[in-house]
């Protein structure tokens, strides 16, 4: 939000200059976040003076330039080369000295520098209009009246304006700061905490009044709820044309660009008080008669940026007798605005519902000056205020007369805040005590009228337009920002408390994960937990009637909570590959979000694993290779056995977004689900080549790593022993089957079984396979001899055969 110095000293008469100032404000919560210089004329004029052309004669070496002499006020006139037509000793004119900048009219900057042109020195230069920023004419030089006096600033005769225009960072709760009356409310009551008192200055309307009752246009608020207060007055017999100088600067000073003088008025006013203000062309109202309302869904309404958009029925529309002519709060009809054929107008100031206002802007996806502020809550106490404010600087412009009562249509008055403050919790919250009167002096000053005093506290009413501070709280953060988050001393001793926590906490648990995957490879990525609620349609897993619904969404692609991790982060990998990241290992600790009934939601946490693209780059010694499912496989082991779980159960995942895939579980809980996915979800992000996702129940993970007890022994000082067997198999033989049986046939003695090779082909039986697998025998307590290890193999090898229909090959 932009704030013009200038304007703001228009109700603070201070002396301070503008950084002292911004560093006040900024103390004081509106963060200045850049100060800009405005000049009403770009370079200010700085180094033009008036000087008086003594004489001018011929080039002898150029027939359209002409060498003059001219005074500018200085001990010795200057020569000037000039090659304007019009250009005659005698006159007065504006004179560019050596070293000043210039600007063209596209905005490129150039200095003017002692030269000679063809053979004659040259020490400056008389300038046109449009070469000073003053106007479009290049015809000739700028002749100025004949008793200015030489040598007189061109800053001073043209009387630039030149101002310090701040950048404030405003938080949305400060809604009371969207305006320089609100700014300079707040400045008034920091300066006062500097024991510098200065009156608030407020334009006064008390010369308002009506002229005459010859215009009355009826209102009809229908729905209260969402315009709890309109206003409304006419005027007639205006006459609209460009805004005066001093209203176009004060706009131009805030990156506003001057449209005619009514909308400019408004405008002015908007950012003067605070409140929006919308004028119709009274001709155009039907039938003279005003009615906000809502509309049926669906119809059409065009807005004055020429966008045909079509309402809802929660939008509240500012209506005459037959059709809308505005989006309250948020944006006016391109068919009843003011145009330069307009004599009379209706003016509205009102005070919208800021979550009806909100709604509609995000709807039809608009931001404007006026939904800005409505959105964060205006001061329903100023709108009459402002309305009459508007109408006399509008008599004042424009002309006219007022020709109507006002009509205030306000049944229900917004109350105040009442909160009782405790002189202890101020003390106990800022960790410092502040005297009792300071606190009195700080509230009075932020227009929080103080009801009654006592020994404890103080029983307050806050103002409406403060929706921000309705807590003891907020008071005492009030309270704090203005006696100065600085003047709190810090203490010099450090108290600390250390709390027993368990090591399986979650964070730490992600942190020790993430660390692991990031030495994998892999990257973290923080997806959006809302989405789109069209992504349940691609898997028959989910459920649309289980969405957590946004009751105001941002946009229709944000309408949703997500029910599952793997949309979000497709998202994120075609983002990638669309600009040549093909190579991807990406990571997510996230949550879903689930609503199984009215009065039942979850949140679930989840672990995502994302890989695409090869297993690795690209190297001049080594050949890279696509990642596959069994990659992904050993990852996902990987992690489960870093927090020791490592005795879980492998089946076929049930989830249909994999084209194929595998469950991990322990007991009745699963762990993961993980595979490649269908390339039918795939198409809908527009990816061409294949994912694998792993999906981790994180919940279940944290569960069984708490009940996971981790024993340490010591290495054995015997030798493992190793053998092989090239088992011949049935295709659908699994090595899950293999371990299984390996491991109940010899639990002491046998470590490990690892599948090191697999054949299928010829010189093999039809549906049948090879498998070459290998075990791992140890005894931990003394060398094992042949005759162990032979009975051990032979006894798997009889288990195989029997148990599989195994073969030895």
């Amino acid at each position: 939000m932009k704030i013009s110095y200038n304007w703001l000293k228009q109700f603070l008469k201070t002396d301070w200059d503008a950084e002292k100032t911004g560093e006040l404000l900024t103390d004081l919560g509106l963060e200045i976040e850049g100060i800009e210089t405005y000049e009403s004329v770009k370079g200010g004029l700085k180094g033009i003076v008036v000087g008086e052309v003594l004489t001018c004669e011929q080039h002898e070496n150029a027939d359209r330039l002409k060498v003059t002499t001219v005074d500018i006020g200085e001990d010795a006139p200057l020569q000037i080369v000039c090659g304007a037509p019009n250009v005659a000793s005698g006159q007065k004119v504006p004179v560019a000295t050596i070293g000043t900048t210039l600007y063209s009219p596209e905005g490129e900057a150039w200095t003017i520098k002692k030269g000679k042109i063809r053979g004659e020195e040259s020490h400056g230069m008389i300038c046109a209009e449009d070469e000073l920023g003053l106007g479009e004419s290049h015809d000739g030089i700028m002749v100025l009246d004949s008793e200015i006096k030489v040598g007189t600033l061109a800053a001073d005769l043209f009387k630039v304006e030149t101002d310090q225009v701040f950048e404030i960072g405003l938080t949305p709760n400060r809604a009371d700061a969207m305006s320089h009356y609100g700014v300079a409310r707040d400045l008034k009551a920091g300066l006062l905490q500097k024991e510098i008192s200065l009156e608030l200055i407020t334009p006064s309307v008390s010369s308002y009044h009506v002229d005459a009752r010859a215009l009355k246009i009826d209102v009809d608020v229908k729905d209260y709820e969402k315009a709890p207060r309109y206003c409304g007055v006419t005027i007639s017999g205006l006459k609209v044309e460009p805004s005066p100088a001093w209203l176009q600067h004060r706009l131009k000073s805030i990156g506003l660009s001057p449209i005619n003088n009514l909308v400019d008025i408004t405008n002015y006013v908007l950012h003067e008080l605070g409140q929006p203000l919308h004028a119709f062309d009274a001709d155009k109202i039907k039938d003279r008669k005003i009615v906000v309302k809502t509309c049926k869904t669906g119809t059409k309404f065009t807005t004055l940026d020429g966008v045909v958009r079509e309402l809802h029925e929660d939008d509240l529309m500012i209506c005459d007798s037959q059709k809308p002519m505005c989006i309250a709060g948020v944006f006016g009809g391109i068919d009843s605005g003011v145009t330069e054929n307009t004599t009379r107008i209706f003016l509205e100031s009102a005070y919208f519902n800021p979550v009806s206002v909100r709604k509609t802007a995000k709807r039809h996806g608009l931001n404007t000056d006026s939904s800005f502020r409505f959105e964060r809550g205006i001061d329903p106490n100023l709108t009459e205020y402002a309305l009459k404010r508007a109408a006399l600087l509008i008599l004042d412009i424009a002309g006219g007369e007022i020709t109507s009562d006002i009509v205030d249509a306000y049944p229900k008055k917004i109350k105040d805040f009442e909160v009782r403050l405790s002189f202890d919790n101020v003390k106990k919250l800022i960790g410092e005590e502040i005297p009792k009167e300071t606190i009195k002096s700080i509230l009075t000053s932020l227009d929080i009228k103080v009801n009654n005093v006592t020994e404890a506290g103080l029983g307050l009413t806050v103002p409406a337009y403060r929706n921000d501070v309705q807590r003891e709280a907020d008071i005492i953060e009030e309270i704090l920002r203005v006696y100065g988050y600085n003047n709190i001393a810090t203490t010099t001793k450090l108290n600390a408390s250390i709390s027993n926590s368990s090591r399986f906490e979650d964070y730490k648990l992600q942190n020790i994960i993430g660390n692991q995957l990031v030495s994998q490879g892999f990257f973290e990525i923080l997806a959006n937990s809302l989405t789109t609620p069209k992504y349940v349609e691609l898997s028959e897993d989910l459920n649309e009637d289980h969405n957590v619904k946004m009751l105001n969404p941002l946009s229709n692609d944000l309408e949703v909570m997500r029910q599952s991790l793997l949309f979000s982060g497709l998202e994120a990998v075609a983002h990638n590959i669309n600009r040549k990241r093909d190579d991807l290992k990406l990571f997510e600790f996230g949550k879903t979000y689930h609503q199984y009934s009215s009065d039942v939601r979850e949140e679930h946490k989840h672990l995502s694993l994302f890989v695409t693209g090869n297993k690795s780059e690209e190297r001049w010694n080594t050949s890279s290779s696509p990642s596959d499912f069994f990659y992904l496989k050993g990852t996902v082991e990987v992690v489960l056995e870093r927090l020791g779980l490592t005795k879980f159960k492998s089946a076929p995942t049930k989830s249909d977004v994999f084209s194929e895939g595998m469950s991990l579980s322990i007991g009745k809980k699963t762990m993961v689900d993980f595979g490649l996915v269908k390339k039918s979800v795939l198409k809908h992000f527009g990816i061409s080549q294949n994912v694998l996702f792993a999906d981790f129940n994180w919940d279940n993970v944290l569960d069984m790593a708490q009940h996971n007890k981790i024993k340490f022994s010591a290495i054995s000082k015997y030798p493992e022993v190793r053998r092989d067997f090239a088992l011949l198999l049935d295709n659908n033989v699994t090595f899950e089957d293999i371990n299984t049986i390996a491991k109940q046939t010899e639990k002491q003695l046998l470590k490990s079984v690892n599948l090191f090779d697999v054949y299928e082909g010829k010189n093999l039986p039809a549906g049948k396979k090879s498998y070459a697998v290998s075990f791992i025998l140890q005894d931990e307590h003394k060398t094992l001899n042949d005759k162990q290890i032979d009975k051990i193999m032979s006894k798997l090898q009889s288990n195989f055969e029997t148990k599989l229909g195994a073969e030895l090959r």
